[in-house]
């Protein structure tokens, strides 16, 4: 498998490879569970890890597992991963940039809004895309 790929790709790749070999699971379940598995140790490294570069370099390498699992996911679904996260960059881009303008109508900064507003103007966002605002 090519070194060169996007890690997004290569990841899928190298999992079909391990496939044809018989090295993967029979249903989508145990998928869910690894999942789950992968972020219940991210959690572990942030709630045990004290010494900060030992955490950063653990947690890099959990989220790695996290990434590489939910890779999987998509391949069991049959979605091409790296072109899901291309269309989730959009569409967050697109929504971010219509929070930016409706903050900017209101004569605020977005650092001048809670978390909470900036939550509520998002779903508001997401409303209007579906035709429901």
């Amino acid at each position: 498998v090519p070194v060169g790929l996007p890690a997004l790709s290569r990841a899928e790749k190298l999992q079909k490879r391990a496939a044809l070999e018989g090295f993967d699971w029979d249903d989508i379940a145990p998928v869910f569970d690894k999942i789950q598995e992968e972020l219940d140790e991210v959690r572990e490294v942030l709630a045990q890890e004290s010494d900060p570069v030992q955490r950063q370099h653990r947690l890099q390498d959990e989220m790695g597992d996290v990434l590489f699992a939910c890779v999987n996911l998509a391949r069991f679904l049959k979605v091409d991963a790296e072109a899901s996260l291309r269309q989730t960059n959009r569409k967050f881009e697109t929504r971010f940039s219509a929070i930016e303008q409706l903050v900017g109508e209101q004569g605020k900064e977005m650092r001048d809004l809670t978390l909470g507003e900036l939550d509520e103007l998002w779903e508001q966002v997401k409303r209007w895309e579906k035709g429901q605002a």
